[in-house]
């Protein structure tokens, strides 16, 4: 009878999406280990690092949005954005000024997302997707569609410095998370996000400025592309305007994957760092047994439906 209403009323009630798809991230691993022998080796344990890093980074941004019943489609058009034009200011005035800009940049754009969105009251998904379009069309405009190439060498440094062995993009995204875990579960800021996406109106009544907080998400959110599209350029030493392409996708099907529900209200940062090394190792592990690129996206897309799903059935 104890062990029965512990399930129900303890620990493993309050986590038991995030001990789910731990259950299926160690499912997945020990498949493809045994499906790749190349899957369970440093050389590829530190590219997982890698790629975990900027779409983590992002996704933060994102639970912190959906959270509020809200959705944004532009964060792959904000990256790319704020670092082309960022970059040329690290190209002609310096990599302190030009990485301000890339952040600055990317609040500005997220600002303007919130703004819409709280004080307009357009739909989040229409608002994000036509940013997608402005973001990625200013994009090919500012540098004429061509490249960032050459450049400097303390910015390259940001993506390739390691402290005791470890990246500091690393350091940078598990600092970011926990940041992140304690905004939404030790402050103000997080109550209010998890009210606003359960009832706004609840919310509005019991005194909560809806508005300033739903902006205020999408605003961090603009800040958090800026960092994780600084990591990514940073290491491969150029900018591309085509940059941050499909991290909309990865980035919802991360957040949904870890337990969060699109209606809002309901999620938590524990299972996006679970649902991004999910996405991750299923990215990295069908490159490693040959499956084409061109099938990797419906891989995805059926995860996300999957989980959707299941998210419903069970609420």
């Amino acid at each position: 009878m104890k062990k029965s209403t512990f399930l129900k009323t303890g620990i493993v009630a309050e986590y038991r999406v995030e001990l789910a798809m731990t259950l299926a991230l160690i499912l997945l691993c020990a498949v493809l280990s045994v499906l790749s022998p190349r899957f369970l080796t440093i050389g590829n344990f530190r590219n997982l690092l890698w790629q975990v890093t900027a779409i983590g980074i992002i996704s933060i941004g994102q639970t912190l949005v959906i959270l509020t019943s809200g959705i944004d489609l532009s964060v792959g058009g904000i990256a790319a954005f704020s670092v082309m034009l960022g970059g040329i200011v690290v190209m002609k005035i310096g990599v302190p000024l030009g990485v301000i800009a890339i952040l600055g940049i990317g609040m500005l754009v997220g600002f303007v997302n919130g703004y819409l969105i709280a004080y307009t009251r357009l739909a989040p998904f229409i608002v994000t997707l036509g940013m997608l379009s402005i973001t990625r069309s200013l994009t090919y405009v500012v540098n004429d569609g061509r490249s960032l190439v050459g450049l400097p060498k303390a910015y390259r440094m940001i993506g390739k410095t390691s402290l005791g062995g470890i990246p500091l993009y690393t350091m940078i995204f598990i600092g970011l998370f926990i940041l992140g875990h304690i905004l939404l579960t030790k402050t103000k800021v997080g109550r209010f996000l998890y009210a606003i996406g359960s009832n706004e109106e609840a919310a509005r009544l019991t005194g909560v400025n809806v508005r300033f907080y739903k902006a205020l998400a999408y605003i961090l959110t603009g800040g958090l592309c800026a960092i994780a599209v600084i990591i990514l350029t940073s290491r491969l030493g150029a900018i591309d305007p085509d940059t941050g392409t499909g991290m909309e996708l990865d980035a919802i099907a991360a957040v949904v994957i870890g337990g969060s529900s699109l209606s809002g209200g309901k999620g938590s940062l524990i299972g996006t760092f679970i649902g991004v090394f999910l996405i991750t190792i299923l990215h990295n592990g069908l490159n490693l047994i040959g499956v084409s690129p061109f099938w990797q996206g419906s891989a995805v897309g059926s995860v996300i439906i999957i989980s959707v799903l299941v998210d419903r059935l069970l609420n």
